[in-house]
């Protein structure tokens, strides 16, 4: 097996033509995860530059190779290996990044966080997929939009209408058994509204711990989270409280 001829297959001038094609996949790939990934590493998130880099640079490896089945092995075992399936390739590659992507949504009481960056992971990953089936235009342009998208697209979701919602948890004093009713009315005085299927009631026969998202009305009608914890603070009956906003 470990022949000179068998060896120098590794070398011939086609072995390295194709090398050469692979390492510009992957240096393409490398440098449009790195776009990418920039606005994720520039807001401090989990996932930055480096793991879009190697999420792009690896599935542009993972799918250009298996254009080349001739070359494999020294170019020994092609008649071996047979006609070989690409799509097979991508599969397993869109599987493998999407348990990459759930690793960074965390959920935290009513808040969803990580869906965005979970999201730009599986777009760096069609990237490289693209570069490495030579689709080069369609790659840079799905880099330059999802770059654009994460950069801008909060920018523009702020602008134009919409209906934000908060996360509000309330443990009232002893004794003390609130309603729906009375609890949709501070919500209304606040300019919000119950999302009734977030409700959720917990505690012991002495006190009890209310948590549920409110949505504003409008956005102009909405009391800010200052100005609810106000409100909230001067409740006698409001042992503690706390807020956020509902992020998913």
């Amino acid at each position: 097996m470990l022949t000179p001829d068998w060896l120098a297959g590794f070398w011939s001038p086609s072995a390295l033509e194709v090398n050469a094609v692979v390492f510009l996949n992957l240096l393409g790939a490398l440098a449009l995860g790195l776009l990418v990934g920039y606005e994720r590493s520039y807001h401090g998130r989990a996932a930055g530059m480096r793991t879009y880099g190697i999420v792009c640079m690896a599935s542009a490896a993972l799918t250009v190779f298996a254009g080349y089945p001739d070359h494999w092995y020294g170019g020994g075992h092609a008649t071996v290996l047979g006609v070989m399936d690409p799509t097979r390739v991508v599969q397993g590659i869109v599987t493998g990044v999407g348990f990459l992507g759930a690793g960074v949504i965390m959920k935290e009481g009513l808040n969803i966080s990580g869906l965005t960056t979970a999201a730009s992971i599986w777009a760096s990953c069609a990237i490289g997929v693209l570069v490495g089936i030579g689709f080069y235009g369609a790659a840079i342009l799905l880099a330059l939009l999802s770059a654009a998208l994460m950069m801008w697209g909060s920018r523009i979701e702020g602008n134009l209408p919409s209906r934000h919602a908060i996360a509000v948890q309330v443990r009232f004093t002893a004794g003390y058994r609130p309603t729906e009713a009375i609890v949709s009315g501070w919500a209304a005085s606040s300019g919000y509204e119950l999302a009734r299927g977030s409700i959720t009631i917990s505690g012991d026969p002495e006190q009890i711990e209310w948590r549920f998202v409110a949505v504003a009305v409008t956005t102009s009608r909405a009391a800010s989270l200052p100005q609810i914890a106000e409100v909230l603070a001067g409740r006698a009956e409001v042992e503690r409280f706390q807020l956020s906003h509902a992020r998913n």
